[in-house]
Protein backbone atom coordinates (compact mmCIF):
# COMPACT_ATOMS: atom_id res chain seq x y z
CA UNK A 1 0.00 0.00 0.00
CA UNK A 2 2.90 2.45 0.93
CA UNK A 3 4.87 1.94 -2.42
CA UNK A 4 1.71 2.27 -4.22
CA UNK A 5 1.36 6.06 -2.50
CA UNK A 6 4.93 6.76 -3.33
CA UNK A 7 3.68 5.93 -7.02
CA UNK A 8 0.93 7.79 -7.03
CA UNK A 9 2.92 10.71 -5.22
CA UNK A 10 5.82 10.79 -8.22
CA UNK A 11 3.08 10.44 -11.09
CA UNK A 12 1.26 13.46 -9.84
CA UNK A 13 4.44 15.07 -9.09
CA UNK A 14 5.61 14.76 -12.78
CA UNK A 15 2.82 15.68 -14.52
CA UNK A 16 2.63 18.77 -12.59
CA UNK A 17 6.12 19.42 -13.47
CA UNK A 18 4.88 18.92 -17.55
CA UNK A 19 1.65 21.45 -16.84
CA UNK A 20 4.47 24.65 -15.46
CA UNK A 21 6.36 24.09 -18.31
CA UNK A 22 3.33 25.52 -20.78
CA UNK A 23 3.07 28.53 -19.69
CA UNK A 24 6.42 29.81 -19.91
CA UNK A 25 6.91 28.50 -23.65
CA UNK A 26 3.37 30.14 -24.75
CA UNK A 27 5.10 33.66 -23.52
CA UNK A 28 6.81 35.22 -26.50
CA UNK A 29 7.84 38.96 -26.87
CA UNK A 30 6.91 41.37 -29.37
CA UNK A 31 9.95 40.42 -31.21
CA UNK A 32 9.67 36.58 -31.87
CA UNK A 33 5.75 37.42 -32.91
CA UNK A 34 7.18 39.69 -35.89
CA UNK A 35 9.24 37.49 -37.00
CA UNK A 36 6.93 34.72 -37.18
CA UNK A 37 4.83 37.20 -39.04
CA UNK A 38 6.74 38.48 -41.41
CA UNK A 39 8.24 34.76 -42.65
CA UNK A 40 4.67 33.58 -43.52
CA UNK A 41 3.88 32.51 -47.15
CA UNK A 42 4.32 36.05 -49.18
CA UNK A 43 3.62 33.83 -52.51
CA UNK A 44 0.03 34.37 -54.32
CA UNK A 45 -1.04 31.63 -56.71
CA UNK A 46 -3.21 32.94 -59.91
CA UNK A 47 -4.51 29.25 -59.72
CA UNK A 48 -3.50 26.59 -57.50
CA UNK A 49 -5.93 23.86 -60.00
CA UNK A 50 -6.15 23.99 -63.65
CA UNK A 51 -9.06 22.36 -65.80
CA UNK A 52 -7.26 22.05 -69.23
CA UNK A 53 -10.41 20.32 -70.37
CA UNK A 54 -10.42 18.02 -73.19
CA UNK A 55 -6.90 17.17 -74.95
CA UNK A 56 -6.07 14.93 -77.89
CA UNK A 57 -3.80 12.02 -77.31
CA UNK A 58 -0.20 11.73 -77.86
CA UNK A 59 0.33 15.37 -77.84
CA UNK A 60 1.65 16.75 -75.03
CA UNK A 61 -0.32 20.03 -73.36
CA UNK A 62 1.73 22.76 -71.02
CA UNK A 63 0.50 24.00 -68.02
CA UNK A 64 0.91 27.20 -66.56
CA UNK A 65 1.32 28.18 -63.09
CA UNK A 66 1.84 31.36 -62.31
CA UNK A 67 2.20 33.48 -58.86
CA UNK A 68 3.16 36.56 -57.33
CA UNK A 69 5.92 37.48 -54.59
CA UNK A 70 3.90 39.41 -51.97
CA UNK A 71 6.86 39.64 -49.16
CA UNK A 72 9.50 41.89 -49.25
CA UNK A 73 12.70 39.44 -49.89
CA UNK A 74 12.84 37.28 -52.79
CA UNK A 75 12.01 34.28 -53.20
CA UNK A 76 13.73 31.39 -54.44
CA UNK A 77 12.09 28.23 -56.29
CA UNK A 78 14.14 25.70 -54.92
CA UNK A 79 12.37 21.80 -56.48
CA UNK A 80 9.59 21.41 -58.34
CA UNK A 81 8.11 17.43 -59.01
CA UNK A 82 5.81 16.29 -61.14
CA UNK A 83 3.66 12.99 -59.82
CA UNK A 84 5.04 10.70 -62.23
CA UNK A 85 7.04 10.20 -65.21
CA UNK A 86 4.56 11.77 -67.97
CA UNK A 87 4.91 15.32 -66.29
CA UNK A 88 7.66 17.00 -67.09
CA UNK A 89 8.78 20.47 -65.05
CA UNK A 90 10.01 24.13 -66.10
CA UNK A 91 10.28 26.62 -63.77
CA UNK A 92 11.70 29.93 -63.11
CA UNK A 93 15.41 29.67 -62.13
CA UNK A 94 16.01 33.46 -60.76
CA UNK A 95 15.12 34.58 -57.43
CA UNK A 96 11.79 36.42 -58.02
CA UNK A 97 12.05 39.75 -56.35
CA UNK A 98 9.11 41.42 -54.15
CA UNK A 99 6.09 42.52 -56.59
CA UNK A 100 7.72 40.60 -59.60
CA UNK A 101 5.81 37.25 -61.15
CA UNK A 102 7.16 34.02 -62.11
CA UNK A 103 5.96 30.44 -63.31
CA UNK A 104 5.82 26.72 -63.15
CA UNK A 105 5.31 25.14 -66.31
CA UNK A 106 4.34 21.45 -65.85
CA UNK A 107 3.74 19.69 -69.53
CA UNK A 108 1.67 16.24 -69.29
CA UNK A 109 2.06 13.68 -71.96
CA UNK A 110 -1.05 12.74 -72.81
CA UNK A 111 -0.46 8.93 -73.69
CA UNK A 112 -3.37 7.22 -72.62
CA UNK A 113 -6.96 8.05 -72.93
CA UNK A 114 -9.63 8.95 -70.32
CA UNK A 115 -9.28 11.42 -67.18
CA UNK A 116 -6.57 12.42 -65.37
CA UNK A 117 -5.08 14.21 -62.31
CA UNK A 118 -1.54 14.93 -61.86
CA UNK A 119 0.36 17.36 -58.62
CA UNK A 120 3.15 19.08 -59.34
CA UNK A 121 5.26 20.05 -56.16
CA UNK A 122 6.44 23.49 -55.44
CA UNK A 123 9.20 23.98 -52.99
CA UNK A 124 10.11 27.54 -52.02
CA UNK A 125 12.38 29.90 -49.75
CA UNK A 126 9.31 30.97 -48.84
CA UNK A 127 6.87 28.49 -47.36
CA UNK A 128 8.35 25.91 -44.83
CA UNK A 129 5.68 23.43 -46.69
CA UNK A 130 6.00 22.82 -50.64
CA UNK A 131 2.77 23.74 -52.11
CA UNK A 132 1.15 20.98 -54.01
CA UNK A 133 -0.63 22.28 -57.49
CA UNK A 134 -3.06 19.97 -59.48
CA UNK A 135 -3.66 19.42 -63.27
CA UNK A 136 -6.60 17.50 -64.43
CA UNK A 137 -8.72 16.87 -67.56
CA UNK A 138 -9.70 14.16 -70.30
CA UNK A 139 -7.48 12.83 -72.89
CA UNK A 140 -9.24 11.53 -76.12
Amino acid sequence: MKMIKISMLALALSLMSFSAIAPIQSMTSETETNIVLETASTIVWKAETIDVGQIPQGTPKAIVYEFKNTGKTAVVITNVQGSCGCTATDYTKEPILPGKSAKVTATYNAANKGGFTKTVTVTTSAETTPKVLTLKGTVI
